[in-house]
């Protein structure tokens, strides 16, 4: 079978390149060895949202009282909520088969082999199949990196990786996470919410990485306040059991035991296996790109975690426009100054742009406003106990908006306004000529640049 595009991966840069391509009239194979959607819809985005609104509708009915409102006795039935999950994502896998029936891709489930070229097109085998594509796009993906830790094998199915945890059966009675990144937190957020002790093992001085430091530390608090135990500066030498060998700044050899134990340091791009090396694409930590997502080899495109740079679901899915464009003759470049970042904790945090420590480590020159949430009508209506941040970075000789970050319920939907700003070079001035709905949490926004006048 000859194709014009063949796309290896069917996550949200695979699924989302096919359509686009489809399109705009190229004949698509689309080869996927699991289900559509990729890690993201099946055992990552998805599902974890899914686990931790209800975790959410938990925290909200045991703190029911603070909004006039009784309701004795919340639990959670945990394999009632498994199932939902499962409900969640079947449909949306469903969903993703009817967009890719109706734009008339051809889905191999099989694994996919680059095994090298013939003539001008590239050959794919998958499936006992053999098929010939003009232009290929790469969009596998990446999965949990396993450092090598001593006694991790050993430890069998006491440790997990964010695919196992999420097929878990019943609640751990107590969980340590390797890793204070954003699914360590998240995954701590969700287990701290249904009553399981969890303790957090992060060997940066602060959770949420290259996120805000001032909101990580803000975040850190409130679920220190919840009861989670963070041990930052921290490395882990060893698991022995159930239990994780960790040693301090100090030096001091310390244990944390858990019922599973969490493993979230980080992913690593699917490059092996792919027989890359036949057709001479070129390789670092992932897949090397240009702006045009195109890789060393010409015609041969790569979209998504694969690349081994922005390891987040929408990025994949811009970068497999950005590709597909190209293909197609139509000038397009990518950019990641405007990337949002999420945590779905609760609260939220959300960011946008450099950060105040980044603007310091590049020497520039900006002004950093920031105001409480509670500026926010709305947000004082709805979140009776909670504390929350808007922090803006300005260019201090153009007043451009350089970055925005948050902390408060549901900074997740309103970061958009703030992307666009970033992506837009918007200054203060333009946005404040912008009219903001009242009451919304938006409209936090707007106050944080009042703030500085």
């Amino acid at each position: 079978m000859t194709c014009n595009l063949a796309i290896i991966g069917g996550g949200p840069g695979g699924y989302v390149a096919a359509e686009t391509a489809a399109k705009a009239g190229l004949s698509v194979i689309l080869f996927e060895r699991r289900e559509l959607g990729g890690v993201c819809l099946n055992e990552g985005c998805i599902p974890t949202k899914t686990l931790l609104y209800s975790a959410k509708v938990l925290d909200y009915a045991k703190h029911s009282d603070k909004y006039a409102v009784n309701v004795e006795g919340a639990t959670l039935d945990y394999g009632a909520l498994l199932k939902r999950k499962e409900k969640v994502v079947k449909k949306l896998v469903g969903g993703i088969k009817v967009r890719m029936r109706n734009a008339s891709v051809e889905v191999i489930k099989a694994d996919a082999y680059i095994a090298g070229k013939e003539g001008d097109d590239f050959v794919i085998e998958a499936g006992g199949e053999r098929y010939l594509a003009q232009k290929l796009l790469l969009c596998t993906g990446s999965e949990a990196a396993v450092p090598p830790i001593p006694g991790l094998a050993e430890a069998g199915d006491t440790v997990v990786t964010n695919r196992e945890i999420l097929a878990l059966e019943s609640r751990p009675e107590s969980l340590v996470v390797i890793g204070g990144g954003v699914i360590g937190m998240e995954f701590a957020s969700f287990f701290n919410s249904i009553g399981t002790k969890v303790t957090v093992i992060e060997m940066l001085p602060k959770i949420l990485g290259p996120m805000d430091d001032e909101v990580s530390a803000m975040l850190q608090a409130q679920y220190t306040k919840k009861g989670v135990e963070f041990h930052l500066s921290c490395k882990v030498v060893a698991i022995e059991g159930d239990e994780v060998v960790y040693e301090t700044p100090e030096g001091e050899t310390l244990r944390a035991q858990g019922e599973k134990i969490l493993l979230s340091v980080g992913r690593r791009p699917n490059v092996k296996g792919l027989g890359l090396e036949n057709i001479g694409v070129e390789v670092n930590r992932g897949v090397v790109v240009n702006p045009c997502m195109e890789t060393s080899v010409p015609g041969v495109y790569a979209a998504g975690d694969i690349t081994g740079f922005s390891m987040l679901a929408h990025t994949a899915s811009r970068e497999a426009e950005v590709a597909v464009h190209n293909m197609i003759g139509k000038s397009d470049t990518m950019s990641y100054d405007a990337i949002p970042g999420i945590v779905y904790t609760n609260p939220e945090v959300a960011g946008v742009g450099i950060t105040e420590q980044e603007a310091t480590a590049k020497g520039l020159d900006v002004k950093c406003l920031k105001l409480p949430m509670a500026y926010s009508g709305r947000f004082v209506a709805e979140n009776e106990r909670g504390e929350g941040l808007c922090k803006i970075i300005l260019d201090a000789a153009t007043e451009r908006v350089l970055g925005v970050h948050m902390l408060g319920n549901p900074c997740s939907e309103i970061i958009q306004s703030a992307t666009i700003a970033v992506a837009q070079c918007m200054n203060a001035e333009d946005l404040l000529h912008i009219v903001f709905p009242h009451p919304t949490v938006t409209e936090i926004i707007k106050e944080t640049l009042l703030s500085a006048e």
